[in-house]
Order: structure tokens, then C-alpha cells, then sequence
């Protein structure tokens, strides 16, 4: 799979968790609700700048970000 499918489905599943629709997560990480919604369907080729920004919003670590089976064996 894709790494930014990868990430798009992994920040969209810690989004849900949380309750949070795309506009509230791209609120409180101060990006723009398109840019989170096309980084969720992996047509966004994401910054590390953004991608730090949406893991800060959603309460978690980096680590355990990428702390997932998804990201087992490297990143193709």
C-alpha cells in the first residue's frame, strides 16, 4: 500500500476515535479541511510540517503514530 494511503487511513482512524469530524481535527491543527480530506484518501502527498501538525491535534506521540501494524516492514 501506498505510504500516504497508510498515513491518510491512519490519521483518519485515531480522527474517528476521537469523534472528531475533518473540519474539528483541521481546526485545531490550524490546516484547511480539504488538505485533511484529501490527505485521508491519499491524494495529498503530505508535509512533515502538516503531518507533525495533525499528530500534535490528534493527542498522540509520533511514535505512537507510526506505532502500527500498517507500518510493519518497512514504507514502499
Amino acid at each position: 500500500m501506498d505510504i500516504r494511503k497508510k498515513i491518510g487511513l491512519r490519521i483518519k482512524e485515531y480522527r474517528t476515535n476521537l469523534k472528531l469530524t475533518q473540519e474539528a481535527l483541521a481546526f485545531k491543527a490550524e490546516i484547511d479541511k480539504t488538505y485533511v480530506n484529501e490527505v485521508e484518501n491519499g491524494k495529498r502527498n503530505i508535509s512533515v510540517i502538516n503531518l507533525e501538525k495533525l499528530i500534535c491535534a490528534l493527542d498522540v506521540t509520533v511514535r505512537e503514530f507510526f506505532d502500527s501494524k500498517s507500518f510493519e516492514g518497512g514504507i514502499e
